[in-house]
């Protein structure tokens, strides 16, 4: 007969523990870890200065560990915020950088880099040609396609025998008939060696007048072409961001999907200058992979990762090559992340912690979202930024995507969180992996801005507004005050005050 044997084993759980206590093996406490401010919540506290005027003061600062820029005003990888207009006028009038959004092909994002860079040069490095056997309907298309009024003509071993250009071929009927007809030859073209100085071909193309000079080696193959029109640029935007070749500076997103790489390698192909990794939270491991990877591959690229509100955060991006972070999560005014996932952090102590670590490392922070005004350009620099990136306030500019719409009697443009139903499933559409709507949670919503002209006059009036914050502050640069601002709190009945108040404004 078998015997059952029955062990009792008794726990015994001290009096000042719980059940639960006992039996949970590791348990962390919810914390809050201290209060969280933003810009609204402070102002900065006035200095003794000595700035006779704000004109004088110096608002040069860094994008990256590598890139200078004359002002910190960076317009937002978003789709209704910067393609190649908004990108040329922010480098060319404004001193700041654009970034070119990734929604949309491979291939349009790379052409709108390249315009970008191709619209002003000391001298043009690779002036577009086409082969003097082509019809009148192909060089058109690449004029068109490329933007450009003019194309130099090679032949089967790439030596130059003319010029077209636009006028050439304004009123040809027939499409079809050779370029070669209609082209300036070799005998009567002006050209010039490639080793040819600026103030020669500005004498050269006065004296012949003539718009365009060509560039040739000894074997008289294309080395490049200079402009009438990009030396008046040159003369003319004293202050615009360029590169070491004369051109304009020009970032351009990717992400961290499967064509990431491909992307990056069109876009340096094509000249960019950054890169930066758009990803909505960039504490993760598929950003850390993505900044090693493309860091190995492009070494000479400049890497933007983020956007993370932790030195956490930005310690490991920095550590895997990262050369300057985006700060910011759910700040924006068309973002819904804090409310939609319950996730963010105040965009001042963001900055203000973030700072302090990437400083450790002189890597540059780039306040992303939430500037609504001048004064908080000014804040977000105090605290550390070294560039603000700015979305909202520039989508109602003329340079930005999108045609303008009246509502009410009132002018209005879209803008659009690059998380909201809209821009997802405008992207979606373009692929094969198109998702369902009840499938995508947005963390972003679709609205309409003011309208608001040039996008020199919107960055004139906040440049203004930082300079004269930064004489407040008792400086007479911008690198003078970053990380370094003595900031009060201010309670509600603070901000009330701050705004105007008790008067009856007149309409704008």
């Amino acid at each position: 007969m078998k015997k059952t044997i029955i062990l009792c084993v008794a726990f015994v759980v001290p009096i000042t523990q719980t059940y639960t206590e006992a039996f949970r093996p590791s348990f962390i406490k919810p914390t809050i870890i201290g209060l969280g401010l933003s810009y609204d919540d402070v102002l900065l506290i006035p200095q003794r200065t000595s700035v006779t005027t704000r004109s004088n003061v110096d608002t040069k600062t860094r994008f990256t560990k590598n890139i200078e820029l004359k002002t910190p005003i960076v317009s937002s990888n978003m789709d209704t915020v910067t393609e190649e207009e908004m990108a040329i006028a922010i480098a060319n009038d404004l001193g700041g950088i654009g970034v070119i959004h990734r929604f949309n092909t491979i291939s349009q994002q790379a052409r709108a880099v390249r315009r970008v860079k191709r619209f002003r040069n000391v001298v043009i490095e690779y002036p577009l040609t086409i082969h003097v056997g082509a019809t009148i309907a192909q060089a058109k298309n690449s004029m068109s396609t490329n933007n450009v009024t003019s194309l130099l003509i090679t032949n089967e071993t790439k030596k130059l025998v003319g010029i077209l250009t636009s006028r050439d071929i304004k009123l040809v009927a027939n499409d079809n008939e050779s370029v070669s007809k209609y082209m300036t030859g070799r005998d009567r073209l002006v050209v010039a060696h490639k080793n040819i100085t600026l103030e020669q071909a500005k004498k050269v193309l006065f004296e012949h007048r003539i718009e365009k000079l060509p560039l040739i080696n000894e074997d008289l193959t294309v080395a490049g072409l200079i402009t009438s029109k990009d030396i008046l640029k040159q003369e003319e935007s004293a202050h615009a961001s360029l590169d070491k070749k004369g051109r304009l500076l020009v970032a351009a997103a990717i992400g961290i999907k499967s064509d990431a790489v491909e992307r990056a390698q069109a876009l340096v192909e094509a000249g960019v200058d950054a890169l930066v990794i758009d990803v909505a939270h960039g504490h993760c491991d598929a950003v850390v992979a993505m900044v090693k990877d493309i860091k190995a591959r492009f070494p000479h690229i400049d890497i933007v990762a983020g956007n993370v509100v932790t030195a956490d955060a930005v310690r490991e991006l920095v550590e895997a090559g990262a050369d300057a972070i985006k700060v910011g999560i759910g700040p924006g005014s068309i973002c819904t992340t804090r409310i939609t996932a319950g996730s963010g952090f105040p965009q001042l102590s963001a900055i203000i912690d973030c700072f302090e670590e990437a400083e450790k490392y002189h890597v540059p922070i780039i306040a992303d979202g939430g500037i609504r005004f001048s004064g908080d350009i000014t804040k977000a620099i105090a605290a550390g930024a070294s560039t603000v990136m700015l979305g909202s306030l520039l989508a109602g500019t003329d340079e930005s995507p999108g045609q303008a719409l009246i509502k009410n009697g009132k002018k209005y443009k879209v803008v659009r969180g690059m998380a909201s139903y809209g821009a997802n499933f405008g992207r979606e559409a373009k692929g094969d992996d198109a998702k369902k709507t009840s499938e995508f949670v947005p963390e972003g919503v679709e609205a309409l801005t003011p309208y608001r002209g040039s996008v020199k006059e919107v960055v004139f009036q906040l440049l203004g507004g930082l300079k004269s914050g930064l004489s407040y502050c008792g400086v007479e640069s911008l690198e003078a005050i970053r990380g370094k601002g003595q900031f009060i709190q201010i309670t509600n009945a603070g901000l009330r005050e701050s705004h105007p108040h008790d008067v009856v404004e007149l309409e704008k």
